[in-house]
């Protein structure tokens, strides 16, 4: 039978904890917990955005909360009338959207149904509402949707 002076850790590879509290053979007294105060007791634990009783970051920018989408699409809503205003021509592509200045770097340009369309034209768009996919097709028009 084995003796309690003679028995040995199974697993020496993992660091000995210290034993906090158990007499002052161990870390005892305080614990490494200081005298008094509320983080010397047991359940005492303050908030990880509090500073000592100044006014939280947290609280001063309240607008720096939420988050911004990375995944955003900006989409420049014109209608079939400005179409009618802004371009004389049969076709129209995305680049003559940039030529023109509608649409910047990484915006998207969408149709919208409000207006009348007479002549058929082939566009080229990032997307279309349903009203407007409608009456361009009606005049004999195309739609040609480009992503991004």
């Amino acid at each position: 039978m084995a003796r309690i002076n003679e028995i040995r850790r199974k697993n020496t590879n993992t660091k000995k904890k210290n034993q906090l509290g158990r007499g002052n053979g161990s870390k005892g007294t305080y614990s490494g917990r200081g005298s008094k105060g509320q983080l010397s007791r047991s359940g005492g634990n303050l908030n990880p955005t509090f500073e000592g009783g100044q006014l939280r970051l947290v609280k001063k920018l309240p607008h720096m909360r939420g988050f911004t989408n990375i995944f955003k699409k900006n989409f420049v809503a014109l209608n079939i009338t400005d179409l009618n205003e802004i371009f004389n021509k049969k076709s129209i592509t995305i680049k003559d959207f940039r030529e023109k200045g509608i649409i910047k770097n990484k915006e998207m340009i969408k149709i919208l149904g409000n207006g009348d369309i007479k002549d058929s034209i082939k566009l080229e768009v990032n997307a279309v509402s349903q009203s407007a996919r409608k009456k361009i097709e009606k005049a004999g028009g195309e739609i040609i949707i480009k992503e991004s």
